[in-house]
């Protein structure tokens, strides 16, 4: 078998503002907090927008092996006002030095990090069904307003 590479398209770019966050302490799990979305953008070839805030959210949670588990659910409004859902799982891990400039709103370099997600989408608009078949991966860096991802839509 030959071996294959993946290929991918980058679909867009988008930035999420982060607000209240609920820490809800050390759960069987791990340490579980909630945050808030209020509101966004995203830039691409064939879409964008902005980001509605609430709902949306971040389900996050901090594993004991330092891994944090991300668990986004968000709605995006295009420019040409359609509606579309986007949920994504995902992990952020690095090392305690760079993670703690991270929480501290320091601007790390995201190559100091592992941040990806697997973005998924819902959507009833006909110009954007396509998103409704497709499979993306998306790359993160935390910046002090929330995380910035660039999503691919792999090919």
């Amino acid at each position: 078998m030959a071996d294959a590479e993946l290929r991918t398209a980058h679909l867009f770019t988008i930035w999420l503002n982060v607000g209240e966050m609920n820490d809800l302490g050390a759960t069987p799990y791990g340490n579980r907090r909630i945050a808030t979305v209020t509101g966004g953008r995203f830039d691409g070839k064939e879409l964008r927008g902005t980001v509605l805030p609430s709902p949306g959210g971040d389900w996050l949670l901090l594993r004991k092996d330092g891994v944090l588990m991300l668990d986004v659910r968000i709605t995006l409004r295009t420019d040409d006002d359609a509606l579309v859902y986007m949920s994504y799982r995902g992990m952020r891990h690095g090392p305690q030095w760079v993670l703690d400039r991270l929480n501290k709103g320091e601007k790390v370099d995201p190559s100091e990090y592992y941040f990806r997600t697997t973005p998924l989408f819902e959507t009833s608009s006909e110009k954007y069904s396509f998103l409704n078949r497709i499979v993306c991966v998306a790359t993160g860096r935390r910046e002090a307003t929330g995380p910035i991802y660039d999503v691919f839509q792999v090919l």
